[in-house]
């Protein structure tokens, strides 16, 4: 029986082939191909903040996101996301985590000119931008002079698989950036992926760490556990919005949905974020948090 290959977009994985130390010639071959787009494709080196540890808790955490955090040879910070489900304002769910990285360039008493340029990078497997592109990226520009830009520390890119599986052809010879997303889509065949990773050292670099956690008996374990919450976490959601919030005032299923909320809440979330997981209004939100025992 054919072996099913790993998802390469669990972000447990990616972070394995893409976010730790030792990674920097695939994620530097990657935030080039997406970045061209934009003209800031001549990276020379980039340095991945931090070596994650996953623990236990975080992979088997469903709420918890992996994002990948990086900064650039010229010293633009770098927030890479993977999101396989569309749970609702992505927009400003994007802005919240470019706002985190952008604060986090400034110590007490510095200038606001040293404020280093955040590009936010979100990787999302269902449409979102209402345009037939697959890759879109936006700054702050002038309403009525859209040539003219306010700043460009403000850059956010959103990346739609869903949009890619949907090209009649992909051009992975001449497209950098479609050779990534051919690697990214599990469903590639054999042929294709082959072609790719002889045609593309940082991609055949990224298979063979697919491959070390394939064969390693803890990533292995943490990868299926990442899956697994993963699916807790869309069969929750989706319990939330079939159900309804006022269908759960409902039959005694407002009970089970204040639990619900309030596990939530008890993880760290915030009343917006949870908001923007369950498309339920802040206003009902407090009034399940302002009534709990």
């Amino acid at each position: 029986m054919k072996k099913e290959r790993l998802n390469p977009l669990n972000d447990y994985l990616f972070m394995k082939y893409m976010g730790e130390k030792g990674n920097e010639e695939q994620l530097l071959a990657f935030l080039n191909a997406v970045l061209q787009k934009t003209g800031r494709n001549g990276i020379i080196s980039v340095e991945i903040e931090g070596n994650r540890t996953f623990t236990p808790e975080i992979i088997d955490d469903k709420y918890s996101i992996l994002d990948l955090r990086a900064t650039t040879s010229d010293g633009v910070k770098v927030n890479i996301e993977v999101q396989l489900r569309n749970v609702g304002n992505m927009d400003r769910r994007s802005l919240f985590y470019w706002s985190r990285e952008y604060v986090r360039g400034i110590e007490a008493g510095q200038d606001y000119v040293e404020l280093p340029a955040v590009i936010a990078i979100n990787i999302v497997d269902f449409d979102f931008i209402p345009v037939n592109e697959v890759h879109t990226s936006f700054h702050l520009w002038e309403d009525c002079h859209k040539d003219t830009m306010l700043t460009d520390a403000l850059e956010i890119h959103f990346i739609s698989m869903a949009k890619f599986r949907q090209l009649r052809k992909s051009d992975i010879v001449n497209n950098r950036l479609h050779r990534w997303l051919t690697f990214f889509d599990r469903d590639t065949d054999e042929e294709t992926l082959k072609k790719i990773i002889k045609m593309d050292r940082a991609i055949a670099k990224a298979q063979e760490k697919i491959a070390f956690v394939s064969r390693d008996k803890n990533a292995f374990r943490d990868y299926q556990m990442r899956e697994m919450a993963f699916s807790d976490r869309t069969s929750s959601l989706n319990y939330v919005r079939r159900e309804g919030w006022q269908e759960g005032k409902q039959e005694g299923r407002q009970e089970m949905l204040s639990e619900y909320i309030l596990k939530l809440f008890g993880k760290g979330k915030s009343v917006e974020e949870i908001s923007n997981l369950t498309d339920l209004p802040v206003e009902d939100l407090n009034k399940i948090l302002n009534n709990r025992k």
